[in-house]
């Protein structure tokens, strides 16, 4: 004689499978760095996909700096690039920092060394 099963029987190997997608997707899933304070690039009419550079400067609205995730003070921006030594650093800087200050971080960087700047933008889709 065959046993009949509860419903608990049947929705088991259901939960078992929800649990193990679950729990891949926490461990196969890309956890992204935070930038150390909030960036909104300005709009440009050409985009391009940007990848993840070797170094990322980031310039606030407020004036403020970080080199990888680390505030740095303007005047120590170019002490830490030449520790760091990359060959090529993107600038991400808020759409409302003043554009003397994102020329002048760009200016250190190129006398810093670094051979390649990058300044990320927004594409504008208007």
């Amino acid at each position: 004689m065959r046993r009949i099963g509860s419903e608990d029987d049947r929705i088991l190997p259901l939960i078992n499978v929800v649990f193990l997608l679950l729990i891949f997707f926490m461990v196969a899933g890309r956890l992204a760095v935070a930038d150390p304070f909030r960036v909104e690039p300005p709009r440009s009419a050409n985009g391009v996909g940007a990848d993840r550079g070797p170094a990322v400067v980031l310039i606030g609205a407020d004036g403020r700096l970080a080199l990888d995730g680390a505030s740095v003070e303007t005047g120590a921006l170019a002490a830490a690039v030449a520790e760091l030594r990359p060959e090529a650093v993107r600038v991400k800087a808020d759409g409302a920092a003043s554009a003397g200050l994102v020329v002048g971080v760009l200016r250190t960087l190129r006398e810093a060394g670094v051979r390649q700047t990058q300044l990320l933008t927004i594409e504008d889709r208007r």
